[in-house]
């Protein structure tokens, strides 16, 4: 049985569990059959990686200790206070340590004797700072013994919560569905200090926040869309003590959080956006922070050279050539951009408002008006061949569908690009009616698919609201209701892909209100359809919003809800002026034998194209050309006095005559350029989903290099790469033949890995073999064996292990 705030069950060895809590003590009650001994067992390696522990009895009803773990978050530190209600009898302790050396008991038993049915209660006060932090929150919010108090008491608050939106409806398994999902939205972030203010920092050090409530957990590529702009309605408070807890992390660990846990930073996810929950904020002019603080490191974020941002800044696009995920980021970056602009624009900052306007129109950079389509740029041109349908590394848990209407703060100029509101309307048409496969890399977020629209993922979330930006508001209503009706149900599988920290149920408590925010940022709700008879919003000032069918704030396309604050700002009225994009270089491949026939465009034909060949004088680009030399070619597009950032490509003469026979397959995500990959002089980098080195799944490694005549060779050497967190490993071993015939093949050397497998850095090894006495063939074989089955402390544990290659080498 679960309730907000309760939970209870029956175990299979007949003993009854039940746990309520209080902010920050769990509070248990277990009820063990009549005639068996009662035992309860602590386990402190349980799920993550221990790094550290410790555990001791003050006396014969309590214990206390700590753990240091390591998981998702790299370093997480939990102490605790135990206090049972009964006495224990003894107490067994396991564990001498771990493979780190680190000593500590992992594994306690605590003995009870029969308690003839009487329930054994436990309180369990934790934090993340101190044991005296835990004993403090303890003997604060837990100084008695009444489960059922605290049960109540628990309800009491979840209903206070829940009751900030009241449904007028007489569907009760719709109702349940909707309070279901606002209880979902309030479950993170979660209060992350002690009773008296103290928390841990991003730096690892200890701090007391002052006049806000310190928060964890901040999962913001899925919950700024949705759950967010919910909480600016519902509780602007807390979004204060987010953002104020956002400004404490910035000044710790030097930047916003991206997505953060336990006060680590855990980089999973893309794009800075912390800047849209606080630009939201700021335009619905919800106070308690310091707005110049936060504008300062919003820009810092922005400002930064990791993650492909140096190639942003500087070019205007990321190619994949810079930084893997290349569209998601290059995209997600200019929507922030323009968050950074509406702050920059709230106070005044002429210059930097200028600036992340003109940044915020990056996203023109990626997109390919012959398509229609977001693509991913390679080498100056669209990466070849293209499938929107493909899931590949060039976009974030996702393919080009799902990112191709991702301009939620300039939808107008979109559909400019894709060539105005009906062409517009028609995409939209094609992108819920399509088949709805995909191809390329199986990814297990794309979920809840209508045609290539996925709501089970959070890129797709706004895009039924896109209809009323082309004056068809009834598609939107008609989208939104079919998504509100078959992806949400009343049952233990009743959303149709990942919660990700309150988004998918915020998308459901908003959208069946009737609304929704297309752009963070901006001070508007767009309109869909309203499912209940009434809907009262309580806001915290005592002030209430009603909507339903047929309210007169659902009447237009968009609704205001919250009033801006008086905006006396000189910049209310400022627009910048649309940025050129960068032209495209084309040509068959980044590697040629002989010549290679190169043709820039661009997607203006009236604009003129400006061409440097190896750092020459711009000089105005007329028609394609030839190259004979491995060169560097660098082109900009110019529009009266204006002009595009400088696009740049490099191209390289093959430095052999080799051909290459590849036995075995290569992944068609993992490809180097092909088969020549292998053999062009071009050698991959760490960063592997840039696409520069080739990758072999369920196989052994096996290829034939045809040198074109009999050559003497003194030295064999081929390029691996190990990451082992991507399931990427070295070849257990590498063998090199020679042949004068292609048919008969002599062993010549075989060299064994010496890389250990749980070694976790990224690491490029040449697997190389060197002879005194030279040898000769026409011929080579290279065969690399693969790993196998990841082993048991893998988190891929029995799947099949990848080899990645690139740059087989003979002198």
């Amino acid at each position: 049985k679960a309730e907000a705030g309760y939970y209870s069950v029956k175990l299979d060895n007949n003993i009854q569990a039940e746990l309520t809590t209080t902010t920050r003590v769990g509070f248990h009650k277990y009820i063990f059959p009549k005639n068996e001994e009662a035992r309860i067992v602590l386990q402190l390696d349980h799920r993550d990686k221990t790094l550290e522990s410790n555990l001791k009895a003050i006396n014969n009803k309590t214990i206390e200790g700590f753990r240091r773990s390591e998981a998702w978050a790299k370093d997480q530190h939990i102490y605790f206070v135990i206090e049972f209600s009964e006495a224990f009898e003894e107490e067994g302790t396991i564990g001498t340590g771990n493979e780190k050396g680190i000593i500590g008991p992992l594994f306690s038993c605590f003995s009870f004797g029969k308690l003839n049915n009487n329930p054994l209660y436990i309180k369990i006060g934790v934090s993340n700072v101190s044991i005296e932090g835990a004993r403090k929150n303890l003997k604060e919010e837990l100084p008695h013994w009444d489960f059922e108090k605290v049960k109540s008491d628990a309800k009491a608050l979840w209903n206070k919560e829940l009751s900030k939106i009241e449904i007028t409806s007489t569907d009760k398994n719709r109702l349940t569905i909707f309070y279901t999902a606002l209880y979902h939205t309030m479950i993170q972030p979660n209060v992350a200090m002690d009773v008296d203010g103290m928390y841990r920092g991003r730096d690892n050090k200890i701090y007391k926040a002052e006049g806000f409530t310190y928060y964890s957990v901040f999962s913001l590529w899925d919950t700024f869309r949705a759950t967010h702009p919910l909480y600016t309605l519902i509780d602007k408070k807390r979004t204060s003590d987010f953002i104020n807890t956002f400004l404490a992390q910035y000044e710790q660990g030097g930047r916003l959080p991206v997505w953060e846990l336990a006060s680590n930073e855990t980089d999973c996810m893309i794009g800075y956006h912390s800047v849209s929950v606080i630009a939201d904020a700021m335009i619905k002019g919800i106070k308690g922070f310091d707005y110049e603080k936060a504008f300062e490191a919003s820009k810092h974020s922005a400002m930064l050279d990791h993650l492909g941002l140096d190639a942003y800044k500087k070019n205007g696009f990321i190619s994949m050539d810079d930084e893997h995920e290349s569209v998601s980021k290059t995209v997600e970056y200019a929507y922030d951009d323009w968050c950074i602009a509406q702050m920059a624009k709230l106070l005044n900052k002429k210059s930097d408002c200028d600036y992340f306007m003109k940044r915020s129109q990056s996203w023109k950079n990626m997109f390919d008006t012959e398509t229609g389509f977001m693509r991913a740029k390679k080498n100056g041109g669209w990466l070849s061949p293209f499938d929107p349908r493909e899931v590949n590394n060039n976009y974030t848990e996702g393919n080009s569908w799902q990112y191709s209407f991702f301009v939620p703060h300039d939808v107008q100029g979109l559909i400019e690009m894709m060539g105005g509101s009906l062409k517009f309307e028609q995409k939209l048409d094609e992108l819920f009616s399509t088949s709805n496969k995909t191809t390329g890399r199986e990814q297990v977020d794309i979920t809840g698919l209508v045609g290539q629209y996925a709501h089970g993922n959070e890129p797709s979330h706004h895009m039924a609201y896109l209809y009323n930006y082309v004056n068809k508001p009834i598609k939107t209503q008609e989208r939104v209701t079919q998504l509100l009706n078959e992806f949400y149900k009343n049952s233990p599988d009743g959303l149709i892909g990942n919660e990700d920290c309150g988004q998918m149920s915020a998308w459901y408590v908003l959208s069946s209100m009737g609304i929704y925010p297309v752009c963070p940022g901006k001070n508007t709700y767009d309109v869909g359809k309203c499912i209940w008879s009434n809907v009262k919003i309580n806001l915290e000032n005592g002030s209430t919003i009603e909507l339903n069918p047929t309210s007169k704030l659902l009447n237009e396309t968009t609704v205001q809800l919250i009033k801006s604050p008086n905006n006396t700002s000189a910049l209310s009225d400022y627009k910048t002026k649309n940025i050129i994009p960068v032209p495209i270089i084309y040509a068959n491949s980044k590697m040629f034998t002989d010549s290679l026939l190169v043709n820039i465009q661009s997607n203006n034909k009236q604009n003129k194209i400006m061409l440097s060949i190896n750092n020459t004088e711009f000089k105005e680009y007329v028609k394609p050309f030839y190259i004979y030399q491995s060169s560097a070619v660098s082109a900009y597009t110019l529009s009266n006095d204006d002009k595009s950032t400088t696009v740049k490509a490099s191209f390289y003469k093959k430095p052999n005559n080799w051909n290459i026979q590849l036995i075995s397959k290569y992944n068609a995500q993992y490809t180097a350029g092909g088969n020549e990959g292998l053999i062009d002089g071009i050698r991959g980098e760490t960063s592997w989903r840039k696409g520069e080195w080739q990758g072999y799944q369920y196989q052994n490694f096996e290829c034939i290099i045809d040198l074109k005549k009999e050559t003497t060779i003194n030295y064999f050497s081929s390029g691996y790469l190990q990451d082992t967190r991507s399931w990427i490993l070295m070849p257990t071993k590498v063998e090199y033949y020679t042949s004068s015939d292609n048919i008969n093949f002599q062993l010549v050397a075989t060299v064994n890995n010496t890389i250990d497998a749980k070694n976790y850095d990224v690491i490029i090894r040449n697997f190389e073999a060197k002879f005194a006495n030279s040898v000769k063939a026409k011929y080579i074989k290279v065969k690399a064996y693969n790993f196998g089955t990841l082993p048991e402390w893998h988190q891929g544990a029995g799947d099949q292990a990848f080899i990645f290659i690139d740059e087989i080498e003979l002198k």
